[in-house]
């Protein structure tokens, strides 16, 4: 049944990630980023930010875990490629959305975007095998 969902052009259901700022610091700590900009608004606006954003970290490991959810535990990730957007800021929402790019046995890749009120935020591709 898996071979059938992930034919190339096969669109990966949404996901929609609230980004609190418990999420933002919490994440930004569990990845052991200390850098105040991820938890401290007033640093974060001193150096010219709208609020406290998502790390790369975290955003790295949300890429993955759009495509992980859809794709099934079996899936072993061997490859991811992103290009960081705008920021994430606190308060806003983070839609991840993509589709199956291409496919050749076991192998797929997927295009990853992931948008906020302000645009692109991560796209790219992540590579996998089942």
């Amino acid at each position: 049944m898996r071979t059938l969902e992930m034919a190339v052009g096969t669109t990966l259901p949404e996901l929609v990630i609230p980004l609190t700022p418990t999420m933002i610091i919490s994440t930004a700590l569990a990845t052991r980023d200390f850098t105040p900009v991820h938890h401290d608004t007033e640093i974060a606006r001193a150096q010219g930010s709208q609020d406290i954003f998502l790390n790369i970290l975290t955003t790295m490991g949300l890429v993955e875990r759009f495509v992980t959810d859809w794709a099934g535990p079996e899936a072993l990730i061997r490859g991811i490629n992103v290009k960081l957007g705008v920021p994430a800021y606190a308060g806003d929402t983070l839609t991840f959305s993509g589709a199956v790019a291409e496919r050749d046995g076991d192998t797929c890749v997927v295009d990853v975007r992931g948008m906020v009120s302000l645009g692109p935020h991560a796209t790219g591709t992540v590579r996998f095998t089942l």
